[in-house]
């Protein structure tokens, strides 16, 4: 009986992975402190790398999985899934998800599928209810066709927060920042308080020029500066590596978000055509980071309209 068991358990399994289609990137879980692991994307635009462009992670406790993002496809979704398949077959207990941004949420059916509760920030709602997710969705299942598909939707969350949070799964103790509307209409980072490591969410973009959308620039600040004096040893940002320097993986995010607010609120005070103001600074700071040539306009106009709203 237990043999006949354990076969149908494979043989669910096997036609479970079948429904999502094949990936040819590389998902690798790295463990980066006790049982707390990270899945690193590569640094690229949002349909580049089949999606596979945001970071994820996981913890394993005595009493199942509890896991932070899911990756920007159900076949991404699912590849994450089974990397934690290969270190543990205790149960997906919890998927945190920092924000509902394309990147970060679309891999969430793979675990659904395995029962998990999914816990994100307030403004998830404004998100999956707008246009904008609609809009998007159907763009990506051309740009990222097949990995994103008809059979994509938007998973819906269980449960919402809108403050801080202290909780313990088996033997770890976990504390959920919330920040509110700071890169996106709702962030939050998920620290483990037992092994010193911080998954960040899209508040801190390593290596790479961040996404600026229409982001509060100034909470965004503010933000980093509260995250920067937490106690932590390690620190996984929404993209990029992860390492044992916290500041050191802030510090691009916060200095790049700082000249923007610095430059363009002069330029908004003194009136100047975003053109002009644009051409007149100096980005060598940053021109030689990834992204800079897809992301950096985009973000300073971004800036600027921004600031112009809340200068007024």
């Amino acid at each position: 009986m237990k043999i006949l068991i354990i076969l149908c358990g494979c043989l669910i399994t096997s036609l479970h992975a079948e429904e999502y289609e094949q990936i040819s990137v590389d998902v690798r879980a790295n463990n980066i402190s006790g049982n707390s692991y990270y899945i690193s994307g590569y640094s690229g635009s949002a349909t580049e790398f089949e999606g596979f462009i945001s970071n994820a992670g996981f913890v394993i406790t005595s009493d199942g999985v509890l896991v932070f993002d899911a990756l920007g496809s159900p076949p991404l979704g699912n590849a994450l899934l089974g990397e934690i398949r290969k270190l543990t077959d205790k149960p997906i207990r919890i998927v945190i998800v920092s924000h509902y941004h394309a990147d970060h949420i679309y891999g969430l059916q793979a675990f659904k599928d395995e029962g998990a509760e999914i816990w994100a920030p307030k403004g998830a709602w404004d998100y999956i209810d707008s246009e904008l997710s609609e809009n998007l969705l159907e763009s990506r299942r051309e740009s990222l066709y097949p990995w994103v598909n008809e059979e994509t939707h938007i998973v819906r969350p269980n449960r919402i927060f809108d403050k801080d949070y202290k909780f313990s799964l088996g033997e770890h103790e976990f504390s959920i920042n919330y920040f509110g509307k700071v890169h996106s209409d709702g962030d939050m980072s998920l620290l483990n308080i037992t092994d010193g490591v911080i998954y960040s969410g899209d508040i801190i973009f390593e290596g790479r020029i961040p996404f600026v959308g229409d982001a509060d620039l100034v909470e965004w600040a503010i933000t980093i500066d509260k995250v920067r004096k937490m106690p932590v040893k390690y620190f996984v940002p929404g993209h990029g590596k992860a390492s044992n320097k916290p500041n050191e993986t802030m510090d691009l995010t916060y200095r790049y978000l700082n000249y923007l607010l610095d430059k363009f609120t002069v330029a908004v005070e003194e009136m100047q055509e975003f053109d002009d103001a644009y051409d007149s600074i100096d980005w060598s700071e940053f021109e030689k980071n990834n992204a800079f040539e897809i992301a950096n306009r985009k973000n300073a106009f971004a800036a600027y309209l921004y600031l112009e709203k809340i200068l007024d």
